[in-house]
């Protein structure tokens, strides 16, 4: 044991001298551990300080951003509220528009009224206007002397010295005519008519008496304008213009010797394209009255006095004549319009004489049916559309079959008739024979059918013998009623024809006494043609 003992306090300073290695062990890792800590605080308060230092610069970097933003927003709030301000002011600038837009269209409202309301008046003043010059107007046109005047009148007289002219224009109304027969005294005699032509007048002036009553056209009035006179007077110079040497048709374009034809078709189409309140359409037929036969020209073939369909007259049973209408064509410009009746031209009837080498041999009668289908309804143009238009004879409605029609679907038809007359002639004169004297006898008496029908209508007579000739039955709608009809007496200067001249200058004395539809003298319906 003490042995045992022994060893053991022996082993025991042993162990004990390990200790402080054990305890220098323990106390190295204090020290590390501090030095840890040490080193971790240093790490620790650097990490610190560079996070302050990154927050420091990402606070620095937001507050530039959001300054940045702020400046971008502000910039961009500034846009939106000018725009805004500008909406504002479009708005307010549409809203006044708007407001005078509204005034405008009121305005036209009332202007629009207003013109129909004038437009009717004008109509009304136009056709005073014309009735006061007189419904039937007489021009009379002295043509030139031409070389074959001075042969006939050579071969007339002996006397050299003795003037060729005899008949001359004192004025713009008077016509003188000196009678110098032989053996006898120089007798002067003059005729007073609306208008006076002298040899030196223009077509273009001619056309300008012609104007308003194609207005007239347009109102809803029938029109005729009518060519009388001898054979070589220039009636058809008058009324279709210069003719060449190949072909009987009027000339065309612009040129200073048109006739009336060409240049009412050129006025007419003018007129309506300035009328967009209306549908207007044109048609036109065109026939000749050859030895008291009308036949169609539109629908002849041939240039032969005996071609082409006939248009009868019929007696019904209340014992009155119609006339079978003739064909009618369509025609959308003067172009148009003057190419048909070059056409038909060709096929007239006519032969030379001694005083004419183109003389015509029929009567020609071109009419122009003019159809106005309001397109508005409104109480203006009622107003304006209807009351000139009521009761006229001449003036058809578009469904016959419902007189009482109203509205915008109602048609009116006026007719223009441009009429160049054969010439009266004296069979001693223009040297006729065999058939061609006997056309001067249905010449003759047509015309002289015509001159009783004028002097009844200016003596006011109860029955009008509108039935004796043909020509006069077709014509009767212009040569009654309140028609527009214009009679150019067309007179021959020469001493030759100074007979045929007074003849006819007192045929005009006689239509100037006609007295129709004065201003004041009731609607169109109190004018009515005399029943025949």
């Amino acid at each position: 044991m003490g042995a045992g003992a022994g060893s053991a306090s022996r082993g025991s300073p042993q162990r004990t001298e390990s200790c402080p290695p054990s305890n220098v062990h323990l106390g190295d890792g204090s020290l590390w551990c501090n030095v840890v800590n040490s080193i971790l605080s240093v790490v620790c308060v650097l990490m610190v300080q560079t996070l302050q230092q990154d927050i420091e610069a990402l606070r620095a970097s937001a507050l530039e951003v959001f300054r940045a933003c702020r400046e971008h927003l502000q910039d961009g709030l500034s846009e939106v509220v000018a725009a805004v301000q500008r909406a504002q002011l479009c708005h307010q600038a549409l809203l006044a528009w708007q407001s005078k837009a509204g005034h405008l269209e009121r305005s036209l409202q009332e202007v629009n009224t207003r013109y129909e309301l004038e437009k009717q008046k004008r109509k009304v003043l136009h056709n005073r206007l014309v009735e006061l010059k007189g419904n039937i107007r007489v021009h009379c046109r002295i043509r030139p002397l031409l070389p074959f005047d001075k042969e006939l009148d050579d071969a007339a007289s002996q006397d050299s010295s003795m003037p060729a002219g005899v008949v001359h224009a004192v004025d713009d109304e008077t016509v003188l005519v000196k009678c110098d027969r032989p053996a006898h005294a120089l007798i002067n005699k003059t005729y007073n008519f609306e208008r006076v032509y002298g040899p030196a007048e223009s077509q273009h002036a001619v056309f300008g008496d012609v104007c308003p009553l194609l207005t007239s056209l347009l109102d809803g009035y029938n029109v005729c304008i009518l060519a009388y006179g001898q054979t070589g007077c220039g009636k058809s110079y008058t009324m279709l213009g210069p003719h060449s040497e190949e072909e009987c048709v009027p000339a065309r374009g612009p040129h200073s010797d048109l006739g009336i034809l060409p240049r009412a078709a050129g006025e007419l189409f003018r007129l309506i394209s300035e009328n967009p309140s209306r549908s207007l359409k044109v048609d036109v037929s065109i026939v000749e009255v050859y030895n008291n036969d009308i036949f169609d020209l539109l629908a002849k073939e041939r240039c032969t006095v005996v071609s082409g369909p006939k248009r009868e007259a019929p007696t019904t049973k209340a014992a009155k004549r119609e006339v079978s209408p003739p064909t009618r064509r369509p025609v959308h410009s003067a172009e148009d319009f003057i190419a048909l009746a070059a056409g038909s031209l060709r096929l007239r009837a006519q032969l030379a004489t001694q005083v004419h080498a183109r003389s015509s041999r029929s009567h020609l009668i071109i009419t122009a049916t003019l159809t106005t289908a309001p397109t508005c309804s409104s109480p203006a143009d009622r107003q304006s559309h209807g009351p000139p238009l009521e009761g006229r004879p001449s003036c058809g409605r578009a469904s016959p079959g419902s007189p009482g029609a109203q509205g915008p679907a109602e048609q009116v038809h006026a007719k223009l008739q441009l009429v160049d007359l054969a010439g009266s002639e004296c069979a001693g004169v223009s040297g006729v024979t065999g058939l061609a004297l006997r056309e001067t006898s249905f010449i003759n008496r047509s015309l002289a059918a015509l001159a009783d029908v004028l002097g009844a209508l200016s003596e006011r007579r109860g029955h009008i013998p509108y039935r004796n000739s043909q020509l006069t039955h077709f014509l009767q709608d212009v040569l009654g009623g309140d028609a527009k009809l214009l009679v150019i007496l067309c007179v021959s200067p020469s001493r030759k024809h100074v007979a045929e001249t007074l003849r006819c200058l007192g045929l005009g004395a006689r239509v100037r006494q006609v007295q129709r539809g004065q201003a004041g003298g009731g609607s169109p319906a109190s004018r009515r043609p005399r029943n025949q």
